[in-house]
Parts: structure tokens; C-alpha cells; sequence
């Protein structure tokens, strides 16, 4: 009752309400959804440029002027449309005053904006709205647009879009775990398979590109360096390769034929080249907000050998581990320094960085150098004293690997050896023993709450304390039960934390490569000394206590492992 007497407010006051002769913006929208369904993009608009036409002929008398305004392709959740856009731009300009479409869900399929549009700003601009199909005309027939159909209409049609989207996420999901690829084109370095779209295959020439780009990225070239090289060599971008080869690309970076940072990144971080399926990494916020959001990790979908590998995991992984580190560049500089991202400063542990005064180079801890002297001190060492201390570290950590396998050769070549580890033994029993008090206790808290010796809020907070040491010392448990497992079932002398190292037994001087192969990180000390943290330190522990156990040696005899 209150919006016909609004009505009659603005039409004793609106001059809009008193002109016979309107100015006409026909608005017509084909979502992609229609496209999905059979319907021919062109006939589509074209049907609906022919009912608003035939309208607007019929009621040519009532009409000065007549403007159209097509979105194709677009949803109608979404108001962010660009002829929407301009046509509401329009309206509040005074440039039209009268919207005609061939249906409510053309307007609008979000209730929310349709029913705001046509039922608050239309009527306070005086804006005529007519839908053909339901018959509403906000003019002729005010009490139309106030009928139960309009807002009925528009929540089915809210609900219908929740459903088909709902409906979509579903099969995807569906498809993502049953190792289906459902991108619209394949990654850079593969194309789909002609007989199976939703499987990858290999393309032999741009999956040499994404192994140079790999390897570039292994010897120490920078990003930016590998960007220059691929663009100073003529080698198309992945988007210029696919438009070149006829093969589907994105439209929004369709303009761009260089190689770029981002590109680059995402190439060295899509794990799809290891022969895995990732999907899933991003979504659309909903059926209403079609922003693109970052999903967390944990709930990627993930399935293994789904297709032919580009690059191995150790390959990989190896990149990953160098894309962690710090490792920036000097202006105008494309390669890596020797031990850009290794160094961390023994007292602060913030990042080692590089300084060169004439042909002296040396490093120096980042918190005294660039934020306060007070809050640490130099941690000064000279380039050349810290290459040969780690080479020297080095050598040492290749020679015990050498060392190792020639001892465990000989223990798995005796007709007897030993697997028991009394420190195992004793580590299990004792945590199995706490696990057992922590659940005895945690069992006798719900009799001392009944009891009254406790409160509810005493109850429910030292039973959490307990589920979380439970949950802890279970876990501690498994990884313990697991180490004495694989005690038991020997070590090979060609255990692979040992040939990662003696694979490097001629070595003469460092490179990058052997970094990123055996050092996890550098601390560097006050008074100038370091220690290198290696890889694959739990592995040579367990192996020095696997040799301890079985020969009848002390531990003295045996190199100390290093890291």
C-alpha cells in the first residue's frame, strides 16, 4: 500500500510520469550458460533484438528515441556488465527513461539487484520498466511491478543460479578427483589429448622450453635473466604459442607476446609438470561474487600420474626449495650470487647479505647493516674465507658418505646382522608410558566433574589439554615406530641421502648446483666461523646408529656426521 502512495507522490511532482513520449533503452543478455545449453549465440540475440524491436514498433507513438544495449556472454548474477553498466549510466543522466527486456532473468538473476533497481531507484527516477514476458509495465500498470510474480520471479531466479552453480562445482569436483583435467586449455607444455579432452599429453616443443627454463633456474640464473633470455631468443610466450598453433589462449592476456615474471613463476611452480594433477588452487567466490580467490593448500586436489612427466620431483622439489630462499639480486645484475639465500646470521637469524668494496667482497648479518646496530652485531666474514670453509665442510660431509657406504657394504654382505636400537627401545617405551598416564588421566576428569572436585569450564579445558598431548605424543609415537622399522629392515650402500653426496667426490670448487644438491643452510658467527646445516641429516644419524648396531666398533672409530 505504502509503494502506490509513493507512486502517486512522484507522479503529482515527477515530470517523468506526465511525458507520453519516452526515450527507449531495449537491454538484451545472452549468459555463457545459454551458449553451454545449444543455443546459437547470434539467434539468441537476435531473437531477443526481434521481440523488443517488434514492441517498440507496435508502440513506435510512445517512443522519441530508442537505444540498445547487449551483453553477450555474461551472467546475470553479476552486475558488473559492461552495457548493464553503461545503461544504468544512462539512466541516471537522463539520457533514457524507460527500460524495456524480454524476461526478469535477462535484467537480473541476482533478487537482491533486480528487485533494488526495479522497486526503489527506477520509481525514484521516474523510470518506466517493462518486462514482456510477466507482463509488468511500471507505467501503465504500476500495481504490476508491486504483484507477488516480480519478486517470486526474481527469487526463482536467484535459486535457479545457486543451483546450476552448485550443480557445476559438483561435477567438477567430481572430475578433479577422478584425475580428469578440466581447464579450458591445456598448460604451457602440453595439449589435450584429441580423443580425451580431459587428459594431457606432451608437446614435444614447448616442453623443451619449460626444461631449459628448469634448468636455467638449477644453474643460477635469476628470473628476470631467464625472462630476457627467452625474450632476446625470439621464443614465443605461451599465449603467442598457442594463438601461432591454432590452439585455445587466453583472451585477457592475448595482447601480451612477451615472457614475463608471473608467467614464468607459474610455470615453475605448477606441479602438473611432474606428471601430476593439481586442481582446484582457485574458485569463484560464489554465483553472486565472481571474484577469483586463492584456495588454501590443504584443500588442493591432488592426483598422482595422470600423465607423462616434464620434469622429475627431485627436479622439482629442488626449485621449489630455491623459490623459498632470498635470493634478490644487485640492480641491473642477472645472476645469482655463489650463496644468495643460504647465509643466516648465527644470533638474529636474519639474512646474510653481500657487499663489495672495490675487489674485497665479504658478508655482513642484514639487521646490523640495515636496521639497527644495536639489535645485532656485524657477523662479518670475507668471500674467500667462507667458499673455502664450506668447501672444506663439503668434503668433509662427501667423505663420510664415501665412508659409510664402504662400511655398510661390508655389514650387509656378513651372514648375520643386528637391528635392534636400544635408544629406539627406550624412547618407545617411554612415550608409550606417558601416552598411558595422559589417557588414564584424561579418562578420570568426566567422574571428577560429576563429583563435583572440578567445574564444567575446568572439565572441557583440561580435557582439550589432554586430546592435544594425546594427539602429540601419538604422532611422536608413529615417527619413532617408524624409524625402528626401517632399522630393522637394514640400509642399503646405496641409501640415497649417501650416493646425493658421493656423487660429488671429485669435487674441486663450488657452484651453486652443489648447494642446492647438500646444504639446506650457512650460519655464520660473530667471531667469523660458520656451520653448514646439510641435507639428509636425519638419514645419516639413523645410518651412523644402523653401523653402530652392527659393527664392533666404537662410535669414535666412525667420521662424526656433519650438519
Amino acid at each position: 500500500m505504502s509503494r502506490t502512495k509513493n507512486r502517486g507522490f512522484q507522479q503529482s511532482f515527477s515530470p517523468s510520469y506526465t511525458i507520453r513520449r519516452w526515450r527507449l533503452g531495449e537491454y538484451i543478455r545472452l549468459s555463457k550458460e545459454d551458449l553451454k545449453k545449444g543455443k546459437d549465440d547470434s539467434n539468441s540475440v537476435k531473437n531477443q533484438r526481434d521481440l523488443l524491436n517488434d514492441f517498440y514498433q507496435k508502440h513506435i507513438e510512445e517512443f522519441e528515441s530508442v537505444s540498445e544495449y547487449v551483453d553477450d556472454g555474461h551472467t546475470g548474477t553479476d552486475a558488473n556488465r559492461e552495457n548493464f553498466q553503461r545503461l544504468l549510466a544512462d539512466v541516471m543522466s537522463g539520457k533514457i527513461n524507460c527500460v524495456v527486456v524480454k524476461d526478469l532473468s535477462r535484467f537480473a538473476r541476482n533478487y537482491s539487484d533486480a528487485g533494488s533497481l526495479i522497486d526503489n531507484l527506477f520509481v525514484q527516477m521516474g523510470v518506466r520498466f517493462i518486462s514482456l514476458a510477466e507482463n509488468v509495465d511500471s507505467y501503465l500498470n504500476p500495481d504490476s511491478v508491486s504483484s507477488i510474480i516480480v519478486p517470486i520471479t526474481n527469487v526463482m531466479n536467484d535459486q535457479y543460479c545457486y543451483q546450476t552453480s552448485k550443480k557445476i562445482r559438483q561435477v567438477f569436483d567430481y572430475k578433479r578427483r577422478n584425475g580428469q583435467y578440466i581447464g579450458s586449455f591445456a598448460p604451457y607444455g602440453y595439449i589435450k589429448d584429441p580423443k580425451d579432452k580431459h587428459q594431457l599429453i606432451v608437446d614435444p616443443e614447448a616442453a623443451e622450453i619449460v626444461k631449459l627454463i628448469y634448468n636455467m633456474t638449477l644453474q643460477g640464473e635469476t628470473r628476470r635473466a631467464i625472462v630476457y633470455h627467452l625474450n632476446d631468443h625470439g621464443i614465443p610466450s605461451p599465449t603467442s604459442y598457442r594463438k601461432n598453433k591454432g590452439l585455445p589462449y587466453s583472451c585477457a592476456v592475448s595482447d601480451n607476446p612477451m615472457w614475463g615474471d608471473r608467467v614464468l613463476t607459474n610455470i615453475l611452480t605448477n606441479p602438473i609438470y611432474t606428471g601430476d594433477l593439481v586442481q582446484g588452487r582457485r574458485r569463484v567466490k560464489s554465483y553472486k561474487v565472481h571474484e577469483i580467490e586463492a584456495v588454501p593448500e590443504d584443500e588442493w586436489v591432488r592426483v598422482a600420474d595422470t600423465h607423462e612427466a616434464i620434469i622429475d620431483r627431485e627436479t622439482f622439489e629442488k626449485v621449489q626449495a630455491l623459490l623459498k630462499r632470498d635470493t634478490r639480486t644487485a640492480p641491473r645484475k642477472k645472476e645469482l650470487h655463489l650463496f644468495s639465500g643460504f647465509l643466516r646470521c648465527a644470533d638474529c637469524g636474519k639474512s646474510i647479505t653481500r657487499s663489495q668494496s672495490g675487489k674485497n667482497v665479504y658478508y655482513a648479518c642484514s639487521t646490523y647493516k640495515y636496521r639497527s646496530r644495536a639489535a645485532c652485531s656485524m657477523h662479518s666474514i670475507k668471500h674467500e674465507r667462507l667458499e673455502a670453509a664450506v668447501l672444506f665442510a663439503v668434503r668433509q660431509q662427501v667423505h663420510l658418505a664415501v665412508s659409510y657406504s664402504e662400511i655398510l657394504a661390508r655389514i650387509n654382505s656378513a651372514p648375520v646382522k643386528k637391528s635392534q636400537s636400544f635408544r629406539l627401545d627406550d624412547l618407545i617405551a617411554a612415550k608409550e608410558k606417558e601416552l598411558a598416564k595422559i589417557t588414564r588421566y584424561k579418562q578420570s576428569l568426566y567422574q571428577d566433574w560429576k563429583d563435583g572436585e572440578i567445574t564444567q569450564q575446568d572439565y572441557r579445558t583440561m580435557k582439550a589439554d589432554y586430546e592435544r598431548q594425546v594427539s602429540t605424543l601419538s604422532d611422536v609415537l608413529e615417527r619413532l615406530t617408524a624409524e625402528r622399522a626401517e632399522l630393522a629392515n637394514g640400509v642399503d650402500s646405496e641409501h640415497p641421502a649417501l650416493v646425493a653426496f658421493k656423487k660429488h667426490q671429485s669435487i674441486e670448487t663450488l657452484n651453486r648446483e652443489i648447494l642446492i644438491d647438500l646444504v639446506n643452510y650457512i650460519k655464520v658467527y660473530e667471531n667469523g666461523n660458520i656451520s653448514v646445516k646439510f641435507k639428509f641429516a636425519d638419514e645419516f644419524r639413523r645410518i651412523a646408529e644402523y653401523i653402530e648396531i652392527n659393527i664392533e666398533i666404537t662410535i669414535s672409530e666412525i667420521p662424526a656426521a656433519a650438519g
